[in-house]
């Protein structure tokens, strides 16, 4: 069996910037064994399978160690290579996944995800936390991830969390944030509880900052960027239950599967 592959950087236009994700658009749906094997086997932070159903497509992603329920970058990607691979028409792509329903838009030469909101509630700091993030801690809050306010831009570029330590914690990664010096926001991502010590730009993480950020400012679109080694950004809108993530995308490599 032979499978053809993409590898997309997503939320960037040059190669080597934002993040790496592998695509594969399949007639049927492998084993989910294999499919797991082949994500390890490509060692991103997300492997990206699509198979079209009914009047959409239903897309599922894999880190190299466990299946996840939503991932923002690799359905940029995916959709980046439905359109300018495979020549999807139309101007919207419709996928269904774990998480429900999702529609990337083609939008003055960006991709514009269509995600649903997430929700967090605010927990107490403790001395634990800090001591694991190696910084002072403003504000906590807990949903499927852990956002942590720190004080400064510069405070979230320093962060050396203990990532041993990092991965016994609720959720499945943490996400530091504070008020960016040139964007409104910015982050980072660490999972090493799912096999990503950090996330180079994670459009997923932006469901909860996205709404955090626009009650702090008072603004619903925002300009963020993910500040990893390799950096990333995204244009964020909240619009009622749904957040509005844009981006861009670029292929990188392309190539075939052997099994």
């Amino acid at each position: 069996m032979q499978l053809e592959f993409h590898q997309i950087d997503a939320f960037t236009d040059r190669p080597f910037h934002g993040n790496p994700a592998m695509v594969y658009r399949l007639d049927t749906w492998l084993d989910d064994e294999l499919m797991q094997r082949i994500a390890a086997e490509h060692n991103q932070a997300e492997t990206a399978f699509v198979v079209r159903e009914a009047a959409g497509w239903r897309i599922r992603w894999f880190t190299p160690a466990v299946e996840i329920p939503l991932c923002g970058h690799a359905t940029l990607a995916s959709a980046h290579v439905l359109f300018e691979q495979y020549g999807e028409p139309g101007e919207r792509l419709d996928f269904s996944c774990m998480s429900g329903a999702l529609g990337v838009t083609r939008e003055q030469g960006r991709l514009v995800l269509d995600f649903p909101r997430a929700h967090a509630s605010e927990i107490l700091v403790s001395e634990e936390l800090e001591r694991i993030l190696g910084q002072k801690v403003k504000a906590a809050l807990q949903g499927n991830e852990l956002l942590v306010v720190l004080d400064s831009e510069q405070a979230v570029r320093d962060c050396k969390p203990d990532l041993p330590a990092l991965a016994l914690l609720d959720g499945l990664g943490v996400i530091v944030t504070a008020p960016g010096r040139k964007h409104d926001f910015v982050s980072r991502y660490f999972a090493p509880g799912i096999g990503i010590d950090e996330d180079p730009v994670t459009g997923s993480t932006h469901c909860l900052l996205t709404p955090y950020w626009a009650g702090r400012l008072g603004k619903s679109e925002l300009r963020a960027y993910q500040c990893s080694a390799r950096g990333g950004e995204l244009h964020c809108r909240l619009d009622g239950d749904r957040v509005k993530i844009a981006g861009q995308a670029v292929l990188v490599a392309r190539g075939t599967l052997y099994l």
